[in-house]
């Protein structure tokens, strides 16, 4: 489990490139740091930015799952890309987040998971492996992904699903199977 997760934390820090100008805390390290701290959870990642539609239909779907599902292992930790945080911030105060909220203001963890529509998101395993990846929030949808969360919570095993069969560090190369849907 420690070398997948030591692979998303690379694959997360290659987009980083250590200059002394570099912030302290990057968004790349935030997200490092969220992930560590939930090493051997279930881990929704939700990007997101102040101006989607669907976004503000997601938000109170994702503090209820936070809720719900915490105590059995799971988290969602959120990526604004808004390139002013003060929109983010706005957004907040009108929908609030039960959950870890990183900025990613030049969109480079974005950029990484090649991330196309708001919102989009990512439900990893306990072994750090992503198994499903959407594009979009559909309401009608939300047993299903309610379902792919239950299924990897009462799973442990790192080849659960055929839906995304790579793991995070061949995101970069390695185009995974999409839910290429528009946002409602």
């Amino acid at each position: 489990m420690k070398k997948t997760l030591a692979l998303v934390l690379f694959l997360i820090a290659f987009t980083a490139s250590a200059t002394a100008a570099e912030q302290v805390d990057s968004p790349q390290q935030s997200l490092e740091q969220a992930l560590l701290k939930q090493e051997g959870k279930v881990v929704y990642i939700d990007f997101w930015a102040s101006w989607c539609g669907p976004c503000v239909k997601s938000f109170p779907w994702m503090n209820k799952i936070q809720q719900q599902f915490k105590e059995q292992g799971f988290t969602v930790i959120s990526i604004n890309l808004d390139a002013d945080e003060t929109n983010a911030q706005q957004f907040l105060q009108d929908n609030p987040a039960s959950f870890a909220v990183i900025y990613d203001p030049k969109g480079t963890i974005a950029k990484h998971f090649s991330i196309q529509g708001m919102p989009t998101s990512m439900l990893i395993n306990r072994d750090g492996v992503i198994k499903y990846r959407h594009s979009g929030f559909f309401t009608g949808k939300i047993n299903q992904y309610e379902d792919e969360i239950k299924r990897l919570l009462n799973s442990s095993s790192p080849t659960l699903s055929k839906d995304i069969p790579n793991k995070t560090h061949n995101m970069a190369h390695n185009k995974t199977k999409r839910d290429n849907h528009e946002s409602e």
